[in-house]
């Protein structure tokens, strides 16, 4: 397992992450403040932005002063979350684990309700010969 490889795709995934949230950001800004502008930038970004950085530089070819401001947005963003993110980070996945092997748990232990030879108050009252002994 190679940690650094991990944590450089990890930076990268989370790079193009958060340009997408500027992107959400400036698209609902422009919603405000230009529709027309709007509507462009999301007709541009439709399928580009998996890639964050192949995103803005082919945007700065198009509207740079849009590339910028996302960029800006992005840059913003990532100094806000990142004193709280490794232990948000750390606690998800502890949480989600947690919650995964308690519902794995449960599913292996669980009794198949479903089934009635699980269940002997349904075969007594299933039973023929207690169905005689009610006529």
């Amino acid at each position: 397992m190679n940690l650094k490889q991990i944590a450089k795709d990890t930076a990268k995934t989370l790079q193009s992450y958060l340009t997408y949230q500027a992107l959400r950001t400036v698209l609902a800004q422009l919603g405000e403040t230009n529709p027309p502008l709007e509507l462009w930038l999301h007709n541009f970004s439709s399928g580009k932005i998996q890639n964050g950085e192949s995103y803005i530089e082919q945007l700065l070819r198009e509207k740079p002063d849009l590339a910028l401001r996302i960029m800006t947005v992005r840059e913003h963003i990532a100094e806000e979350i990142i004193e709280f993110l490794p232990e948000m980070v750390r606690t998800g996945i502890q949480q989600a684990n947690m919650e995964q092997r308690r519902q794995h748990l449960e599913r292996i232990t669980r009794l198949d309700t479903s089934n009635p030879s699980l269940q002997p108050e349904q075969q007594a009252t299933s039973d023929p010969n207690l169905d005689d002994l009610s006529n």
